[in-house]
């Protein structure tokens, strides 16, 4: 992060704290939101109470989310140099307010899966916008623990949200684990415009709509091949292929373009890099196995377990408090033996918790869920925050910046992968392996049936068939392990691309590569 630039306002010195905390506790919504939505999920699938969302629906409800997030992050930091960051912090977080109680009063999941798209394009401007705030707050000597206090918001967030989405859900209707972000963005809003400066950057970047455009509609395409072809199981109609095709073409084309610009605001330089490289892949694959794992640990508990909504939240607590366990053990494991010894082990174990699923049944004791979880969160935290800063320690310290956008944008895209490959095994598998047994329902009410464990348990209640829901509680398991496999695979494959990138210490900062440069701004992006 560099010093405050010449023309940052003069800040009051008994302010920064009170600043600090408004910016921490805008980023512990976008982590609060990140969390919550999956304690709705089973809720919006049920066609009485919910939505009847379907199982691509709601992974678009996951995905769209992440999608916006990583495509307008990158470019949300040139836009704070350019107007400000103050004011494109504003924007962002009316966009997310606006976006929350239209979510909220959806009436189809179409309208639901838009909303969420402009919640993480709100929550792309928040986050930038509020590292560079802090960078232009704090001097050099408290800035390193600004940016630590501020990052912690995301533990509060990751752990709070489970159990306030559940004590929501139990009690109001789905809309509510959305409307609960109205009144805070408004707090925030008025503490941003009492309390925090807008610096500028004195060396403005150009925007990127170029690459924004190119991006976004990529990585949509590809997403959209992958849900469609899960939906009827057919991957050789031509939408399905030829999504896939184009999505993979156009982002071919947004490398292309950055690579030609002067200021990219997706730097594929920093690729040339092979530890910055691989630590980003093994990071995205890591996302890639826990945004799956999230999307059917959800349905698994509320779904196929009956259990409340609350209480899968609790049940998601260990997993919270490993995260924040697992960051701090981590960080100073690594000091001492290094990444491969202890991040490498750290994502092959949360690898193995993956796997563990397979061995988890409909009335498999609780315990053994919370302990796998509990480690897992562990292991996610002893790899996060020790890869990060290993990846960007690669970097001169003037590509820091352009390192960080390009870290969170692959971050989102696992995410984004995530929930479109795992959602599609998990919605692939269960149709064909409920289909057999639909055949004593009506003809009308058969395809229906068949498109998701929620909607198997609403006919089989329709029909007076019990039986019909252990059925799909046991099918729905059985599709759980199958994407278990492949998301443990994932993270294995991401382990072993870390190890082998880190399997020698670095002797020292200054063996570090470097990138070609860039002319930079001197306000870091987040």
């Amino acid at each position: 992060m560099s010093p405050a630039h010449p023309t940052a306002p003069r800040v009051n010195p008994r302010r920064p704290r009170a600043m600090l905390a408004v910016l921490a506790f805008s980023a512990v919504l976008i982590w609060l939101d990140a969390t919550i939505l999956g304690m709705a999920l089973e809720r919006l699938a049920d066609p009485v109470s919910g939505l009847g969302a379907s199982p691509a629906e709601l992974q678009w409800a996951v995905g769209s989310y992440s999608l916006l997030f990583a495509t307008v992050l990158f470019i949300a930091g040139a836009l704070g140099d350019r107007y400000g960051h103050r004011t494109i912090l504003v924007l962002g977080l009316l966009a997310f307010g606006v976006a929350s109680a239209w979510a909220a009063w959806s009436s189809g999941p179409t309208q639901l899966v838009v909303a969420r798209g402009l919640m993480g394009a709100g929550g792309a401007m928040i986050m930038p916008a509020s590292m560079s705030i802090i960078g232009s707050v704090f001097p050099p000597e408290r800035r390193a623990g600004a940016i630590a206090a501020w990052s912690a918001s995301a533990g509060v967030g990751v752990a709070a949200g489970p159990l306030l989405g559940g004590v929501l859900i139990d009690h109001f209707w789905w809309g509510s684990v959305f409307l609960v972000n109205v009144p805070a963005v408004a707090l925030v809003l008025v503490c941003v415009a009492v309390l925090l400066p807008n610096p500028r950057s004195p060396q403005r970047r150009r925007p990127d709509p170029a690459g924004l455009l190119l991006s976004t509609v990529g990585l949509l395409a590809l997403a959209y091949g992958l849900i469609e072809g899960g939906q009827d199981t057919d991957w050789t109609r031509w939408r399905v292929w030829g999504s896939i095709i184009a999505g993979v073409a156009i982002l071919a084309c947004f490398v292309a373009v950055e690579l030609r610009a002067a200021q990219p605001s997706f730097d594929p330089r920093l690729f040339r890099v092979p530890r910055f490289a691989a630590g980003n892949a093994a990071l995205a694959a890591m996302f890639f196995a826990i945004t799956g794992q999230m999307f059917y640990g959800t349905f698994y508990l509320q779904g196929a377990r009956h259990m409340s909504a609350l209480d899968a939240g609790l049940a998601g607590l260990p997993n919270a408090l490993g995260v924040i366990a697992g960051s701090p053990l981590g960080t100073r494991l690594v000091r001492r033996f290094g990444i491969a010894p202890v991040s490498g082990t750290a994502l092959t174990v949360l690898a193995g918790t993956v796997a563990a699923m397979v061995g988890f049944d409909v009335d498999t004791p609780l315990v053994w869920f919370l302990l796998d979880t509990a480690v897992a969160g562990v292991a996610i935290g002893a790899v996060v925050a020790p890869v990060t800063a290993a990846v960007l320690a690669e970097l001169p310290m003037e590509r820091m910046g352009a390192g960080s956008a390009v870290s969170n944008t692959l971050r989102q895209v696992g995410n984004v992968l995530g929930a479109a490959v795992l959602g599609t095994v998990l919605s692939t598998t269960y149709r064909h392996g409920i289909g057999p047994h639909l055949a004593g329902l009506p003809a009308a009410a058969r395809s229906a049936a068949g498109t998701s464990a929620e909607a198997t348990r609403h006919a089989a209640a329709a029909a007076g068939r019990p039986d019909l829901v252990s059925t799909a509680d046991s099918v729905f398991v059985h599709a759980m392990h199958v994407a278990a496999v492949w998301g443990a695979m994932v993270a294995l494959l991401g382990a072993v691309v870390l190890v082998a990138a880190f399997r020698r210490r670095a002797s020292s900062a200054a063996t570090a590569p470097v990138v070609a440069e860039q002319p930079q701004a001197t306000v870091t992006r987040g």
